[in-house]
């Protein structure tokens, strides 16, 4: 990552590991900035402690910025506000050569782009694995009409292989977590991650409140990452499933046009049901659990969900949103058989 991160400042984030990891960064690499942090905080509030850190580095690295002439300045990305972006990236995350300054073009050519991602592929020492898109992102992130994530090259796990078909630029729903870069001021504006998450949907809730605010939202096929994924909590793991159908919930709710959103949420819970009774029949009782649980635990804390809906208003309605299928996907792929993202009827698409 060091020799093809084009200039940028990089810092690490440890958040309270007990190996000898951070003694090793300082050994091995010490031009990396460390950021300790004294508890876990997970993945959400370890981000939004790390980077008001960052910010605060970043206001004064402008100061001494604003004694230099714009040709010393260089490629050092600082504006009035300090850092002018922040890249978020997995530790599981091989980076390419020139795999950043593309997306800094991007975000340069249109103030209202406040964040994008470029091509996820797979991770792995097998070179025709290495060709095949990622769950975490792939070509670009999508939504259907009832909130439920996808991608270009990723329909539940039907995984395509990277035949250039995903290649261009355009807006998308939500740009992943794994590897994402994000306009600072946007960033603070909003408040980060939603940091009751821990993790997972994080970036889509993340993403759609931008859109909410009047941002967009891009992909950039010009530029590739790889990524291991999985490496915090395999997708067999009932804690995954419990944040995925908790922070579900939590997503519709908070950002659904209010003219839609009794319809979403019946539809999720009522799909919810159908999900986790098919768990039970096939013996999953791990997985069973964790959705109802994760539906109570919505349940209790719907007040505070009330309030982040309160202070990030959900402005637009889905068909006024880029990255929507206007359909279910769930349908599409399992009544349908469509499997790839081409096979999707073109007119649901935005």
């Amino acid at each position: 990552m060091l020799a093809h991160s084009d200039g940028a400042t990089i810092f690490v984030a440890d958040n309270a590991s007990s190996d000898d990891s951070v003694a090793l960064l300082a050994q091995e690499f010490p031009q990396v900035r460390l950021i300790q942090l004294a508890d876990n905080l997970g993945f959400c509030r370890g981000y939004n402690a790390a980077l008001d850190d960052v910010r605060w580095e970043g206001s004064l690295v402008n100061q001494l910025q604003q004694k230099r002439t714009p040709k010393e300045r260089g490629l050092d990305w600082v504006d009035t506000f300090g850092f002018a972006y922040y890249v978020l990236l997995n530790s599981d995350v091989e980076v390419t050569p020139g795999w950043l300054r593309p997306q800094r073009e991007l975000l340069e050519s249109n103030p209202r782009i406040a964040a994008c991602q470029p091509k996820i592929r797979q991770y792995s020492e097998n070179p025709e694995e290495r060709q095949q898109f990622e769950y975490a992102g792939a070509g670009g992130g999508y939504l259907d009409e009832l909130g439920y994530p996808f991608c270009r090259g990723r329909l539940f796990d039907t995984l395509e292989t990277d035949a250039g078909q995903y290649d261009d630029q355009r807006p998308v729903a939500w740009a992943t977590g794994a590897c994402l870069l994000v306009r600072a001021t946007a960033w603070h504006e909003l408040g980060g991650l939603e940091s009751t998450f821990f993790a997972h949907m994080e970036e889509i809730d993340l993403c759609w409140r931008l859109q909410n605010a009047g941002y967009e939202v891009w992909y950039h096929g010009g530029t590739t990452v790889f990524h291991v994924g999985g490496g915090t909590l395999h997708k067999s793991n009932p804690r995954k499933t419990y944040l995925n159908f908790r922070n579900g919930l939590a997503l519709v709710y908070k950002n659904t046009h209010p003219a839609e959103l009794p319809a979403v949420l019946i539809s999720r819970v009522a799909l919810d049901w159908v999900a986790a009774l098919r768990l039970l029949l096939q013996g999953a009782t791990p997985d069973f659990r964790a959705i109802l649980r994760a539906h109570w635990h919505f349940l209790k804390r719907l007040s505070y969900w009330r309030a982040r809906r309160r202070q990030f208003p959900p402005r637009l309605r889905a068909a006024e949103r880029a990255g929507v299928y206007q359909g279910s996907l769930v349908w599409a792929y399992f009544a349908q058989g469509r499997r790839r993202f081409s096979e999707l009827p073109d007119h649901l698409l935005r």
